[in-house]
């Protein structure tokens, strides 16, 4: 495969040496592409020695007097990586700004564009990059959602550039994606079911896992939609939303939205009991009341309904958190809800918030599995690539 690397002036572009150098290995023919700020970092002569090309960073230099080289090397390239992407190079190809050899080239490079981006979380989580990465979503563009980890101002956060393998790791699925053109619907966070106005009853989810999935599955071409509780993170760009916040808005969403979807990871933690008759207004104390008594009834099973209205092709994945008797109680439920697939996890060791897991999948058909202790976006993006697979 002709692979062109772009690579901008992020001080994670130490990484993306090793990243050319991993293409390379993998039998690609690669080709370097410099801004300048790139080239305050890492010069194009180490680029230049290692692909044994010349680095493309100045439209107006003597060698490129005769020639049109932004074309000549964007007719070239069947896949454009931009590794790591700067908030103000994703800003350029959201807006298609062309104003140096880089943007110029990306620019009139139709080949599929995938975008790693590496900056601070403060960088990252703004609106205007925000936007910008949602324009080149809907573009087209595939984008690497950064790691959570030590960022080069001293302390942990979201916008880490992801380690040199995992970025190979995502290449290989992207370019090779099953899922383009696959519509995959999944929830997220937890359920609020009211008391009265002021008071509800919750759950500790707070979505980490349910928004890893949304991203892998569009990460690896799929088109998304997000249907989301009560979460306590970002919530994704790039995906259909939809936010709910009861158990019964949740099932109309779902309900609504799957039979024109080819799968569903139903990874959202929906309240079992809601209150009989919520009260209309706050439910104040009394003088020398010592409890409250809550009449509770059983929500609907989202995941039970949707399995039983499954079409040939559809693939229904569900989630159980347990506290003890995880396999036996996962066994029961992949019963008894007739699903493709439980992801049995033991909530019971500090689970909830934290960035990893560990699961066993279960399934109708196959032998169940122990997966390592892993973090939750690398589960989500082993989930997606191999029990999505059959799509």
């Amino acid at each position: 495969m002709k692979i062109t690397v772009y690579l901008t002036g992020g001080i994670a572009i130490y990484k993306a040496i090793e990243v050319v150098r991993g293409l390379e290995k993998e039998g690609h023919q690669v080709r370097v592409v410099m801004t300048k700020n790139a080239e305050k970092l890492v010069t194009s002569n180490t680029l230049a020695a290692l692909t044994k090309a010349p680095v493309l960073d100045d439209l107006w230099t003597k060698e490129n007097e005769a020639t049109i080289p932004h074309v000549h090397l964007a007719q070239w390239t069947e896949l454009a990586l931009v590794v790591p992407a700067t908030a103000d190079f994703i800003a350029k190809m959201s807006l298609g700004i062309a104003d140096d050899a880089a943007s110029t080239t990306i620019l009139a490079t139709g080949a599929q564009k995938l975008v790693v981006p590496a900056m601070n979380d403060q960088m990252w989580f703004n609106p205007a990059v925000q936007r910008n990465l949602t324009q080149l979503q809907k573009d087209g563009v595939r984008i690497m959602s950064p790691a959570v980890g030590m960022l080069a101002e001293g302390y942990a956060g979201k916008g880490r550039m992801p380690e040199p393998q995992e970025i190979l790791a995502w290449v290989k699925t992207n370019f090779s994606s099953k899922l383009a053109g696959k519509k995959v619907l999944v929830t997220a966070g937890g359920t609020s079911e009211p008391i009265d106005p002021v008071r509800y009853i919750g759950n500790r989810s707070s979505g980490k896992m349910g928004i890893a999935l949304a991203e892998a599955a569009r990460d690896q071409g799929a088109e998304v939609t997000l249907i989301y509780g009560h979460i306590t993170v970002q919530l994704p760009s790039g995906v259909k939303l939809v936010s709910v916040e009861t158990s019964e808005e949740m099932e109309k969403a779902v309900l609504n939205a799957f039979p024109k979807m080819d799968a569903l990871i139903m990874a959202a933690a929906v309240a079992d009991w809601r209150s009989e008759k919520p009260s209309a207004e706050k439910i104040k104390k009394k003088s020398g009341q010592t409890k409250l008594d809550l009449a509770l009834v059983k929500t609907n099973d989202i995941l039970q309904k949707v399995s039983q209205l499954k079409k040939e092709g559809q693939i229904v994945i569900g989630f159980a958190a347990e506290t003890q008797d995880l396999l036996t109680n996962a066994q029961k439920k992949l019963k008894a809800k007739g699903a493709d697939y439980i992801v049995a996890n033991d909530v019971s060791k500090g689970v909830f918030g934290s960035d990893e897991d560990q699961v066993i999948i279960l399934s109708q058909k196959r032998k169940n599995t122990t997966w390592p202790r892993m973090t939750k976006t690398e589960i989500a993006q082993k989930l997606v690539s191999e029990l999505l697979s059959d799509l």
